[in-house]
């Protein structure tokens, strides 16, 4: 991907990890040690909100590749 362009999957990344972080400490702040288990279920909902964005990153380029034409010919 050449500079400049902007990739909108890398942005909602970003953006799901900054408000889960934000969310475990706003937990811990509000509960205390109460906010244990709603920590874990944070962080578990932002691991499958990678997982899942890295699958479509990867879904998404390898259609591309699929689509670009052949040099080889």
């Amino acid at each position: 991907m050449a500079r400049g362009q902007s990739d909108p999957l890398r942005r909602v990344a970003i953006a799901s990890q900054a408000a889960g972080f934000i969310t475990i400490i706003a937990l811990e702040t509000w509960l205390g040690d109460a906010a244990r288990p709603w920590q874990g279920v944070t962080l578990g909902l932002m691991l499958a909100a990678a997982a899942l964005l890295a699958l479509a990153r990867r879904y998404r380029r390898n259609r591309r590749l699929r689509e670009a034409p052949l040099d080889d010919e």
